[in-house]
């Protein structure tokens, strides 16, 4: 991200900083989503006949069209709103801007990246392996990469047309709102698959913008108070998110075939206690401990490598690795506990996790990332131990 951050359009248009995390936040909450529940379809046997299987992918990939387009529009605004009473600088021609870069990107990049979803979540099905163990992972890491670039692109090449040809981006927002929404709308509603989704699914991902943009506000202040930030903080967030919603999208999935909506089965529990629900005690426990136990050396090699690309050489201190590790698992500690009693509760209460769950987890791991990892650059400017890079 660092160096996307260094575009023209990233300095005139501080926005964008506020965009980011919750446009990648809902990027990743809806191909997260959509592989949990085809998952789940998967891991039920219900991909056998090939006519409902068409169905399936049809309406999914209209659902996430459909919510896309309305939360990319939505959270541009909020992006705008906020950047504005931080910063105290406010431009309709920045807010058209990055409502069409964010609908741009949201689009293009979510249609791509669930056609290789649903592709692996066949496969894997021929194959007798788990989806939720590939796609939702695959969601979460690759989804970031391709969301961040295409924004990118899209952003530039908007900037640099924005002063004189803003009918273009006008444009363009008419033609998905006024054009291509309808057309999504009228094949979800009638997808038997989807459309109880259409009317009932919108909350938990607007909650979840909101959630996400204010990790973004936060990147907002820390961009300019440390330097490193914007190298370090999708890390973070990236990996919290892509382990919780592994996490969730299992839980879900025991739920699935376990028993019916309303009843907990007998292999776990609503309310444990922490140690219960993460290290021993009931079934999605074993999950939970393998997570905790790779999340370590993951943060390591990835703290490393981004450092590397950041520097060219290594700058890290063993001080700030500790520090960041520290941050990295009590973020992941926070989300698995809170995913368990979340998912339980959902089931309990007659929804589907798959559709309610990860937007809320991914969120709220955004939002624990950026303000933990902000303490953490606090806690080593106080020791004078704060993460130097080169030049």
């Amino acid at each position: 991200m660092a160096d996307v951050t260094t575009n023209e359009v990233f300095r005139e248009v501080q926005a964008l900083y506020v965009l980011v995390p919750a446009l990648l936040g809902l990027k990743g909450n809806l191909d997260m989503c959509l592989a949990s529940r085809l998952s789940t379809q998967a891991n039920l046997g219900n991909m056998r006949c090939r006519q409902e299987l068409v169905k399936m992918v049809i309406g999914n990939i209209s659902l996430v069209q459909v919510q896309a387009i309305v939360c990319s529009c939505i959270v541009s605004v909020f992006a705008v709103a906020g950047s504005a009473l931080v910063n105290g600088n406010f431009k309709w021609l920045h807010t058209l801007l990055l409502a069409t870069a964010s609908t741009l990107t949201a689009t293009l990049s979510c249609l791509t990246l669930d056609m290789v979803l649903i592709s692996i979540i066949m496969i894997s099905h021929k194959m007798k392996l788990n989806p939720d163990n590939l796609a939702t992972p695959m969601a979460a890491s690759i989804g970031d990469v391709v969301s961040l670039a295409t924004l990118s692109m899209w952003a530039n090449f908007l900037h640099s047309i924005h002063d004189e040809y803003p009918w273009l981006m006008a444009g363009i927002l008419v033609i998905y709102v006024f054009v291509l929404l309808p057309i999504w709308v009228i094949i979800v509603s009638n997808n038997k698959y989807t459309k109880m989704i259409l009317l009932h699914g919108w909350t938990p991902v607007i909650s979840a913008l909101f959630i996400s943009g204010s990790g973004g506000l936060i990147l907002d202040l820390a961009v300019d108070e440390f330097k490193g930030y914007t190298v370090f903080q999708p890390i973070i967030n990236g990996i919290g998110g892509n382990l919780v919603s592994v996490q969730a999208s299992r839980i879900s999935t025991l739920l699935h075939e376990n028993s019916f909506k309303g009843v907990i089965p007998p292999q776990t529990k609503q309310w444990v206690a922490p140690w219960t629900a993460l290290i021993k005690g009931v079934l999605p426990a074993k999950t939970a401990r393998l997570l905790l136990l790779i999340s370590i050396p993951g943060h390591a090699v990835f703290v490393y490598v981004a450092d590397i690309i950041y520097n060219g050489v290594s700058t890290l201190t063993p001080v700030f690795i500790l520090v960041y590790l520290l941050v990295g698992l009590v973020q992941l500690l926070l989300l698995l506990y809170v995913c368990h009693i979340m998912v339980h509760t959902i089931w309990k209460y007659q929804m589907d996790p798959d559709n309610s769950a990860i937007p809320y987890l991914t969120a709220l791991g955004d939002l624990l990332g950026s303000t933990l990892l902000l303490a953490g650059f606090f806690f080593l400017r106080s020791i004078h131990q704060e993460y130097q890079p080169v030049g």
